[in-house]
């Protein structure tokens, strides 16, 4: 971590150096008062921001209200993301640049050939410019997709299974994950999809985990809001990787404990069927399927693995289901476990990525730089026969936006 960190910081340094030379640069042909007014401008914004960068904690922990918390968390980093492509894109260049020094120093024709022939925008203008608008198009960029992070999309899903008894087909699924209430700035935003929900009719709704960032009672403004929440099966839940609290500091291991305890009452208070390593069976005449719920189980090094995924399915056996869907926070869950030891779970849902609330999602092309560290980040994935479905979350976490990606209300019909 500490050296992800430190290269970051390398970045950002050398991304302020450069924009420092482009701006002046491409001030140089106005006029010599609008170039002085636009330059400190823009020193001042940078002292800002960087004054803003090294009080980030105090800021964070002192009195701004929740707006203002996002609107300076969405700037921060849109400036230092647009800081560290312009460096990335101008080291490009430089390494360019030396490389054909070293071409020319050995091959002198080659420069003669390269100056005749091109007149063409020269190359590293062109980079230099690409660096300023891209630089400066993720600031705006992030900027704009505060106005995303309420805009609820529903996603229709038709699943088909061979194994799924006859009285279950058509049933209606509805999931949402990783509510975050803590980053919540609107009360009357998340109201509407919570109304966007209840629309949905849903035979049975699934919750998969992270209802917090870190404590219970950031929820408590919203219990009432979400126990309107209803379906003729039930509303099941499980627990994410945040709800542990395991990213702050507690002043005792009792009030850690303390406030998970709490946290599992908003589940029961709501009505919601918090599962924790076990499973429940859903009847429809002579016919079953079972519900299968864990706690938090991450495959990457750095996320816990509470999740016991043999205990939840204990006994399971003996009551002759044949088909089974199970909730489990973190999809990497299904590459590491279920489709490896566990094979005949038919249905997985998951959230836990927000598809990191950035990204590409249009015909034919799904990116978000979640993929490089997910494989299954957002929507259905298949091996064999067996099904996983990622929701691209509810809530927003870190970035209080989302662009490109969508918060997210799944519908899952099963035939």
């Amino acid at each position: 971590m500490r050296k992800i960190l430190f290269t970051l910081l390398i970045l950002l340094l050398l991304g302020e150096a450069y924009t420092f030379i482009l701006i002046r640069s491409s001030l140089r042909p106005m006029n010599r008062w609008w170039k002085k007014a636009l330059f400190s401008f823009y020193i001042l914004v940078t002292l800002f921001t960087w004054g803003c960068l090294f009080m980030f904690r105090s800021l964070l922990m002192g009195d701004l209200s929740h707006l203002a918390r996002n609107i300076f968390l969405a700037f921060l980093l849109g400036f230092m993301l647009g800081k560290i492509v312009i460096a990335i894109l101008m080291l490009m260049d430089d390494l360019r640049r030396i490389l054909l020094w070293m071409v020319f120093k050995l091959f002198p024709k080659t420069k003669r050939k390269i100056s005749s022939s091109s007149h063409d925008i020269p190359r590293s203008l062109f980079i230099k410019r690409m660096a300023l608008i891209t630089g400066g198009s993720m600031l705006g960029g992030l900027l704009y997709g505060m106005s995303n992070r309420y805009n609820y999309q529903v996603r229709n899903i038709k699943l088909n299974f061979k194994n799924l008894p006859a009285s279950f087909r058509g049933l209606r699924i509805l999931q949402i994950s990783d509510i975050h209430a803590g980053s919540f700035d609107s009360h009357e935003s998340v109201e509407k999809g919570v109304l966007k929900i209840m629309e949905q009719k849903p035979d049975i709704i699934f919750f998969t985990g992270d209802l917090v960032n870190n404590k219970a009672e950031e929820f408590k403004p919203y219990i009432d809001l979400f126990s309107r929440l209803k379906a003729p099966l039930g509303i099941y839940s499980t627990l994410g990787n945040h709800d542990y609290g395991d990213y702050i500091k507690w002043e005792s291991p009792m009030a850690k404990t303390a406030n998970l305890e709490e946290l599992k009452g908003m589940h029961a208070q709501m009505n919601w069927k918090l599962m924790m390593n076990e499973h429940v069976i859903l009847q429809r005449g002579e016919e079953s399927i079972a519900v299968i719920g864990v706690e938090n189980w991450g495959g990457r090094a750095n996320f816990p693995k509470y999740g016991d995924l043999k205990k939840a399915c204990a006994g399971l056996e003996e009551k002759n289901t044949s088909f089974k869907i199970l909730l489990s926070h973190d999809p990497s869950h299904w590459d590491h476990q279920v489709t490896k030891e566990f094979k005949d779970i038919d249905l997985t849902l998951s959230g836990h990525t927000h598809g990191m609330q950035f990204g590409i999602e249009i015909p034919g092309l799904n990116w978000s730089p979640v993929q490089y560290l997910y494989k299954n980040w957002a929507g259905l994935a298949k091996e064999n026969e067996q099904h996983l479905y990622v929701n691209r979350g509810y809530g927003f976490l870190g970035y209080p936006g989302r662009l490109g990606i969508m918060p997210e209300i799944t519908v899952i019909e099963l035939s």
